[in-house]
């Protein structure tokens, strides 16, 4: 029954969260850029009474709360992110982005309202013995923001014990909570390779290496890595996703060199490192069969974000507890997408859950221009994360 208190007493000031949250959507920043976002989180930390620490990665925020007692001597971390993208929102919502070209199509402006809606909650009751770190991470998208903090001394300077993030989720119903024991998000790589080959005249390609050809005899190859390398169970995915060759006015021009751009997905470490190797020899093998120079850069950008069992299942264990079981979905499956939370997780043990929010079906994915986080989950993402932090760190019975 208190359980379900916690999140009713969160469902009291929802109103307030969600003028927050769509007054971040009104005005989104991109990575290392949330100068506005970052002070108004730390001014209404500050109000509650933690002791906040900006200027971590840059423009991240923390706050430090102690629970009642605090002789357990443990901590722990919730994480939410806080950029926007660059993409033109459309639409016409009264708090629609005014900062042209750039827009919150991820939802960070919820994942930060939620944060806002636990630390309140948690300073009005403090229902708990050790300390809560809230972490509010910048740049999320693609620019590294967890790494960033970690290179500051996050967890040096804000210890740890567990740590815990959530990401609204819109092909799951509003409210339910997903969580899977292991991989949820996949390994961003990305590759670069240089196709240089020899020009000349449409007509007469007898006399050029055509590096067109070249592309699209490696494009293919490439796409048998995974299909004829990798085991099936071992999900993974080889994107070719942009080429560049030759002029489209000079139609009777082959040019001397063609660009391509590509991303790689895994989840098991030892699935990439196979990956990376046929695609090298792949390169290397069409590349003397056409004579041609071809070089490859490949780039390790994110690792993939893995839960350990047992906090996975506290997670699940925690929003059963709220919720009820038929609002958990305890073995979600993992997405190809990437996340760098991953980069926390490789450092402390933890847990990244998703939200349900719903509108999947009615096209509101995200990263769409027309993408909106639903306002009615803030006190489910609240309430999720105070249990963690009151189940992590119970007070004695009685106090």
């Amino acid at each position: 029954m208190y359980a379900r208190s916690v999140f009713e007493s969160i469902s009291l000031f929802h109103d307030e969260l969600s003028a927050i949250r769509q007054d971040i959507h009104a005005h989104p920043e991109l990575g290392f850029q949330e100068a506005r976002t970052s002070a108004l989180v730390a001014n209404a930390l500050t109000a509650l009474g933690y002791t906040v620490h900006r200027g971590i990665g840059k423009t991240g925020v923390v706050g430090l709360l102690d629970g009642r007692q605090t002789d357990s001597g443990r901590s722990i971390g919730l994480r939410a992110d806080m950029d926007a993208l660059p993409i033109l929102e459309q639409g016409a919502r009264p708090y629609a982005s005014t900062n042209p070209g750039v827009m919150h199509a991820c939802g960070h402006d919820g994942h930060t309202a939620v944060l806002l809606g636990a630390a309140r909650y948690l300073a009005e009751t403090r229902n708990f013995n050790g300390r809560a770190v809230l972490i509010f991470q910048p740049a999320e998208e693609g620019l590294g923001g967890a790494k960033a903090m970690l290179d500051d001394g996050l967890f040096e300077r804000f210890p740890c014990d567990a740590i815990y993030g959530l990401h609204n989720w819109p092909g799951l119903p509003p409210g339910v909570i997903g969580v899977n024991p292991g991989p949820m998000m996949a390994a961003a790589d990305h590759f670069e390779i240089h196709i240089e080959g020899r020009g000349g005249h449409g007509a007469h390609a007898y006399q050029t290496n055509d590096p067109v050809v070249i592309a699209a005899q490696l494009i293919t190859a490439l796409q048998t890595i995974v299909s004829r390398n990798v085991p099936a169970p071992d999900s993974a995915v080889v994107t070719v996703a942009a080429v560049t060759a030759g002029n489209l006015q000079a139609m009777n021009v082959i040019p001397k060199d063609a660009h391509m751009v590509g991303t790689v997905r895994t989840f098991n470490p030892v699935v990439q490192e196979q990956i990376i190797q046929r695609m090298q020899e792949v390169v290397d093998g069409i590349a003397a069969a056409f004579k041609a120079r071809i070089q490859m850069k490949y780039h390790r950008l994110f690792p993939a974000t893995v839960n350990t069992p047992e906090h996975a299942a506290f997670v699940a264990d925690v929003a059963t507890e709220l919720f009820g079981a038929d609002m958990v979905v305890p073995h979600l499956a993992p997405s190809m997408g990437s996340e760098d939370f991953s980069f926390m997780l490789q450092r402390r043990p933890g847990a990244y859950f998703r939200l349900g929010q719903g509108g999947a079906e009615a096209g509101c994915v995200l990263h769409n221009s027309a993408f909106d986080f639903n306002d009615a989950v803030i006190p489910v993402g609240s309430a999720m994360f105070c249990r963690l932090v009151e189940r992590s760190m119970p007070l004695p019975s009685g106090r």
